[in-house]
């Protein structure tokens, strides 16, 4: 039998079979991906064949016995086993990242370390900036510049209010007839955004935790679920941190499209764009034209350094 896994609890995977129904299936010894150490061999959005056991008709329980070859997938670092690599979610159409200028924050390491993922396995990224019904105007000004850079650099950028529903219509459009997955922190409202989008799915949700101004992890596994308008989302755990993985140092600039498009006008056709002479992408950063923000982010993943706290307001030269 074939079917597609809509949900991963690392020891069972929920797989809905091509004739509609669900079966609840278990991976047979060693299962590995040829190419990829990862702590989740088969993930969300991937295309199985399993057989059923031999039990009873009631509660059929199957074995995937293997997996079609991936469009794609989001891939990071595993937070626990530096070596090794969590797939969050397979074969999407696009990835909605959830941004919030507080409560909790959302730093643009973060936001620019999602987007070169999805840039390097070809997958649209949108920003979604959360929560602006509840932005003083100078926030509100932080979020219109943060959204415009993005929007310069050829991102879709798009102000929601998961709690009002303040364009989350434009988001349901945007969606139609897709596979979407959607990302961010902790109590950045994917939940809630959910919920709006199809209240039947009633998905828990978790107050901000007043102590350490961040989210409470309410899904702790990744799973996708049918819409009623024709569409998939796939709603992820809140993730801490994003470790790009997998991206040679000579590849890296190519994922910033910013970069890319200047790279023609580097004197040296393999330009790191740190020391070389007649860089374009170092001249564009004096003039102005590329953000300080995206170069630091950059040269964080290019050094292999761990995210750090930068602010929204980083955009100048140290």
């Amino acid at each position: 039998m074939k079917g597609t896994v809509y949900k991963s609890t690392g020891s069972w995977y929920q797989v809905k079979a091509d004739d509609g129904r669900f079966f609840q299936c278990r991976i047979k010894g060693k299962f590995r991906i040829k190419g990829i150490k990862s702590t989740n061999p088969v993930a969300v959005g991937d295309r199985v064949e399993f057989k059923l056991e031999e039990k009873s008709e009631e509660e059929q329980n199957g074995v995937i016995t293997g997996i079609e070859e991936r469009e794609n997938y989001i891939i990071r670092k595993s937070v626990n086993l530096s070596k090794q690599t969590h797939i969050i979610a397979s074969n999407i159409d696009q990835a909605f990242l959830l941004v919030t200028l507080n409560n909790p924050p959302t730093f643009t390491t973060f936001i620019d370390r999602f987007l070169v993922t999805a840039e390097a396995y070809h997958i649209k990224a949108i920003l979604l900036f959360n929560k602006i019904d509840t932005y003083k105007p100078e926030e509100l000004d932080e979020v219109k510049y943060l959204a415009a850079m993005y929007r310069q650099i050829g991102y879709e950028c798009i102000g929601i209010s998961a709690k009002t529903g303040k364009n989350v219509e434009q988001v349901k459009e945007l969606m139609k007839g897709k596979t979407s997955m959607i990302s961010g922190h902790s109590g950045t409202g994917k939940s809630t955004l959910i919920n709006v989008i199809e209240p039947k799915l009633d998905l828990k949700t978790t107050q901000i935790s007043e102590q350490h101004r961040q989210g409470q992890h309410t899904t702790t596994f990744a799973e996708m679920f049918d819409l009623d308008f024709g569409a998939r989302i796939i709603d992820t755990p809140g993730i801490k941190g994003f470790g790009v993985v997998d991206i040679e140092k000579e590849e890296l600039g190519d994922y910033f499209p910013e970069f890319l498009a200047l790279k023609p006008e580097c004197k040296f056709y393999n330009c790191l764009h740190l020391e070389e002479p007649k860089c374009a992408v170092k001249d564009a950063l004096e003039a102005g034209e590329i953000p300080w923000s995206r170069y630091k982010s950059y040269l964080q993943i290019l050094k292999g350094e761990d995210e750090q706290n930068y602010r929204f307001d980083n955009h100048q030269p140290e």
